[in-house]
């Protein structure tokens, strides 16, 4: 099991599509969190191929 610098609640960016915007993380099962973006919506993403980050707002 991987460990995250974030838990469901936490605020992230995905900085391959910093479009998105900021997102809420919803849940984390395994290597999928699941997100919700303010720009895009719920997205499911593959912590194995993306890697997000924490949002802080320094970012």
């Amino acid at each position: 099991m991987r460990v995250y610098d974030f838990d469901p609640g936490d605020f992230v960016i995905n900085p391959s599509n910093k479009e998105w915007g900021i997102g809420q993380v919803q849940s984390i099962v395994n290597d999928k969190v699941t997100v919700n973006f303010q720009n895009v919506g719920k997205k499911t993403i593959n912590t194995q191929n993306i890697m997000l980050e924490k949002y802080d707002e320094k970012n």
